[in-house]
């Protein structure tokens, strides 16, 4: 029994006849009678007396137009829902995104997409390691230069510069060269970081290099900002971080790291 036959049937039904049911639906008439013939074919039953110009429903049409004419309202209803939706995103999105990217800046643009969005739910994992979002079900995951994956789709959406940064009570080194290893600036470096190292940095004046050594190890980059605050050293992080620090003069900023750079 299909449901485009049903529908026509009690199309006709409600209306009292083929021909009022199609001037109140703009459905041909023919189609109408082939739908409910059809109908009444795969049925065995006959469930239309049809004679000259009376149309009446049989004890078997009229039993399934009660049964019928309820669920196919509901049926109707779900759809005129479902199409009015059309064009509005839905449902969950779960995300992982690096630590200081989730802490610093994407509270401010979650609330700005549910805004735009409200109809869906974010979910957020914050962590730094890398994910498998096939495995672990994620829609989509934020990472800082992350390696290019054939499998998936990608888009930068934001861009910082790494610059050197320390406080104004550490003084900047004015003669290093790549061949004065002797003058060291302590430095507060990541935590898989070897004990010394040279940064390249750009400077007003052009490209510099400072030799370094640990000082410091620590897990994130809130984490190196505050430290470098405290004067425990210089350290290597993104300017969107340390910007309003820059500003106020808390930090002073030694230079760019250009892509090139190691450390």
């Amino acid at each position: 029994m299909k449901l485009l036959a049903l529908t026509d049937f009690n199309l006709v039904a409600t209306h009292g006849g083929f021909g009022l049911a199609s001037r109140a639906s703009g459905r041909p008439k023919a189609t109408l009678s082939r739908h409910v013939q059809k109908l009444e074919d795969d049925l065995g039953l006959r469930l239309m007396e049809r004679s000259g110009r009376k149309f009446r429903l049989t004890e078997e049409g009229r039993a399934l137009h009660e049964r019928t004419l309820g669920l196919i309202g509901e049926i109707a209803q779900v759809a005129l829902d479902v199409t009015a939706g059309n064009g509005m995103p839905r449902g969950k999105l779960r995300v992982s995104c690096p630590l200081t990217f989730g802490h610093a800046q994407f509270g401010r643009l979650a609330a700005e997409f549910v805004q735009k969005f409200p109809h869906i739910q974010i979910e957020v994992t914050t962590e730094n390691r890398a994910v498998d979002m096939i495995e672990e079900e994620y829609d989509a995951v934020i990472r800082v230069n992350p390696r290019p994956d054939n499998e998936l789709v990608g888009r930068c959406f934001s861009r910082d510069q790494l610059v050197l940064v320390a406080s104004p009570a550490i003084t900047m080194p004015t003669d290093v060269t790549l061949r004065d290893t002797e003058v060291t600036v302590p430095a507060i470096v990541g935590s898989d970081a070897p004990d010394i190292g040279r940064w390249t940095i750009m400077t007003q004046a052009g490209e510099r290099q400072i030799n370094w050594k640990a000082a410091l190890r620590l897990p994130s980059p809130l984490m190196m900002k505050d430290a470098a605050l405290a004067g425990a050293g210089a350290t290597i992080i993104g300017n969107q971080i340390v910007a309003h620090d820059l500003v106020k003069g808390r930090l002073n900023c030694w230079g760019s790291i250009p892509d090139r750079s190691v450390g």
